[in-house]
């Protein structure tokens, strides 16, 4: 029995060491907002928080998250000011890698509410968005900073 906890909860699992998080999160937690992109770590859509550091959930077997806290986008507040922007600027095409782009946006700005243009851009970087909404990920962050009282 393997402990866990996600989003603030105490989860108990009964599985293989080596399983993904990714599928102990969706498959056995039933958190389905961290998704399934590449399965490599190269894409982010899985992309979820393991002691406020993103991680690829994809290729983190459940072994190295024992009794450690993990936040998925289902942890991150509706009124946070990142989720409060992707939703005002209507950042989303077709919304699927936008969990992991989320996720990595709350986890910088909580590192560094002041991050630089350049630093956002080289962060968000490490996700890929077919739909190439990246310009609305770079608003909706910067804005995000403006919510929070961030001038940069």
């Amino acid at each position: 029995m393997t402990e866990i906890y996600i989003n603030g909860k105490l989860y108990k699992v009964s599985l293989p060491e080596d399983t993904p998080l990714l599928w102990v999160i969706r498959e056995h937690i039933g958190l389905t907002g961290t998704k399934f992109g590449c399965g490599k770590g190269i894409c982010g859509a899985c992309t979820v928080l393991l002691e406020e550091e993103p991680i690829r959930s994809c290729i983190t077997p459940l072994k190295a998250v024992k009794s450690r806290r993990i936040t998925t986008i289902e942890g991150i507040p509706a009124n946070h000011p990142v989720k409060r922007a992707w939703v005002e600027l209507n950042v989303p095409q077709c919304g699927y890698c936008q969990p992991g782009q989320i996720v990595e946006a709350y986890a910088l700005l909580k590192k560094n509410p002041r991050a630089s243009r350049e630093e956002i851009v080289r962060t968000m970087s490490s996700h890929l968005c077919r739909c190439g909404t990246y310009p609305r990920i770079l608003r909706a962050i910067l804005r995000a900073q403006s919510m929070m009282g961030v001038k940069t």
